[in-house]
């Protein structure tokens, strides 16, 4: 309450709630991006400016609600357009422009110049290099125009190859049965006899990691000194190759070109475990024989034995461009250097071998069951969470738990360019100035991914025969038709749209030019007033949509009483 003067005091001050977070929380509420990113579209004929803000797109609901809540839920709708179709969707890709055509023209050219030139033996290092950065330029100018893939596995410009490992599978790993691929994405029908009713089911299927010790109920260990850290937080880095594996093995032994819709999600435990969504079925004994024989290894050099701790850390020495031993001077093994010795050794074994538990859980869904609802909801529930606070409430158990797995996973490399080698003696690839082990930037080591630095959500290329792109402008396109407003393909000015990548320096598109501004600009308004300002056009958007609904119910009910 206010003071005899008429003044309040500073805890009173306090406890009200802050005018910001209010317009945070109500554009939360409303579907509103509380992160917009600024871009300023510039008019090419007139130089008219204006600012247009765009979501941030987020998929984390602690970044930004708005757009992790709309992202979720177009990969619900991803989910279920494809999970039971009854015909093999059309992946066609489109003709090749003239430009592209053009550009892998000259590629050839120039390629076979250099291979010319090198088997003739008459060309010089210099020679050979300037047409090395030409293919790398030509390449580059491929990809921009719109290509997809590579035109050549050749790693000429590089000058290194890719190294090959036996494919033979290990002795405690079952064998597979295979069956020959058909043609089609689509499982097999059922019919019962007594209806003569064709059903064609699919399968949801639940994957977990093996276990590392006893856990309780919370999901924190029994007894933290034996609960096996380091394979766990090693599971967790190469669990995505792991998933890559079982889905080869899938196919194979399916006999069709299996498609699949999967979510990575943490458990209890904190360890990454696999949902997935398979169209058509395969029998559950089966299922368990995949996972049982699905394993990757992982041929990296050991990384066991710290060499380096402490302040005694390897050096940058600026003259020849790599890391040398602090107290010799000498240089650090590279890692092709590594790779050579591990190749050489008959002995070596792989540094780890990422495996499933013997947990697998697979359930038979019909379309249009109750079932295949809940599954959808299912795959989808933990998409806007952290690996690190998937569940609403940590106790302090948990937390130290994941607080072990942070510090387990600190030391633990995460690829060939981690920082972490230095630690075991060994140069990364692509060495840099200023790494430091236990300080690793890359996805795997932050907190909220605790090693798992793979997607999420795992979609195959035949699922639905649409990208997130595509579902979106379906979206878009069902609103303005709802609104009665023209879309987007029949206006003549396309530059009335922002381009699709929108953090972008600068880029035309149509008759505009759009480029990033920053906040500090003078012609950028604070970041509150562009909240409050789109808050107030969704609210019009969304009684703009409720009245067409309205509209378009009442001539519904119409049309029925006259019927």
């Amino acid at each position: 309450m206010p003071t005899p003067t008429g003044k309040t005091t500073r805890a009173e001050r306090l406890a009200q709630p802050l005018a910001r977070e209010v317009a945070e929380t109500i554009a939360a509420e409303k579907g509103v991006c509380i992160r917009p990113v600024a871009l300023r579209r510039t008019d090419i004929t007139t130089g008219r400016t204006e600012i247009i803000d765009v979501p941030c797109g987020a998929t984390l609901e602690s970044r930004c609600p708005a757009c992790a809540r709309r992202k979720r839920s177009i990969r619900r709708t991803q989910c279920e357009e494809g999970w039971h179709l009854d015909h093999d969707p059309a992946v066609i890709p489109d003709a090749p422009s003239e430009v592209q055509r053009a550009w892998v023209a000259k590629r050839a050219m120039v390629t076979a110049e250099r291979d010319r030139l090198v088997e003739d033996g008459r060309a010089t290092p210099d020679e050979v290099a300037a047409l090395d950065a030409a293919i790398a330029d030509l390449d580059a100018e491929i990809t921009a125009s719109g290509l997809r893939g590579s035109v050549s596995r050749n790693t000429s410009a590089s000058g290194r190859s890719r190294r090959v490992r036996s494919t033979r599978r290990r002795q405690d790993a079952p064998d597979l049965p295979k069956r020959q691929k058909a043609p089609t994405t689509l499982g097999r029908t059922y019919e019962d006899p007594a209806t003569g009713k064709v059903f064609r089911p699919s399968l949801f299927i639940t994957l977990t990691c093996d276990t590392y010790g006893r856990v309780k109920a919370d999901g924190t260990p029994v007894d933290p000194a034996t609960y096996d850290y380091r394979r766990a937080v090693r599971d967790a880095l190469h669990f995505s190759k792991l998933i890559d594996r079982f889905v080869q093995n899938l196919r194979r032994v399916a006999g069709f070109d299996v498609q699949y819709f999967a979510t990575v999600e943490p458990q209890r435990r904190l360890a990454p475990h696999l949902h997935m969504a398979t169209r058509g079925t395969i029998p559950r004994a089966e299922l368990r024989q995949i996972a049982a024989a699905t394993y990757h290894q992982v041929w990296w050099p050991p990384a066991d034995t710290v060499v380096y701790d402490g302040a005694n850390l390897p050096v940058w020495d600026e003259a020849v461009g790599t890391y040398v031993d602090p107290s010799t001077g000498e240089v650090l093994p590279t890692w092709d250097e590594a790779l050579d010795a591990l190749d050489a050794d008959p002995d070596a074994e792989p540094m780890h071998v990422v495996r499933f538990g013997p947990q697998v859980d697979a359930k038979g869904v019909l379309a249009g069951s109750p079932d295949a609802d809940r599954c959808v909801r299912y795959l989808a529930k933990y998409l806007t969470k952290d690996i690190a606070e998937c569940h609403e409430v940590i106790t302090d158990a948990q937390a130290r738990h994941v607080e072990r797995l942070v510090e387990a996973l600190r030391f633990e490399p995460c690829s060939p360019r981690c920082a972490n080698w230095l630690r075991y003696g060994i140069q990364p690839d692509n060495p840099k100035p200023g790494m430091v082990p236990g300080y690793c930037r890359s996805k795997a080591h932050r907190r909220e991914h605790l090693g798992y630095a793979g997607r999420r959500v795992l979609v195959s290329r035949k699922w639905s025969g649409k990208t997130m792109a595509d579902h979106k402008a379906d979206r878009l396109t069902w609103v303005l038709n709802a609104l009665g407003v023209r879309t987007a393909d029949e206006h003549q000015d396309d530059g009335d749209q922002p381009p699709a990548p929108a953090p972008l320096s600068s880029v035309a598109s149509g008759s505009h030019a759009w480029e990033l501004a920053h906040p500090t600009d003078p012609d950028v308004p604070p970041r509150e007033h562009r909240l409050l300002r789109a808050v107030g056009e969704a609210l019009k958007r969304r009684a703009q949509l409720d009245a067409a609904r309205h509209h378009v119910s009442s001539a519904t009910r119409v049309r029925e009483r006259a019927a």
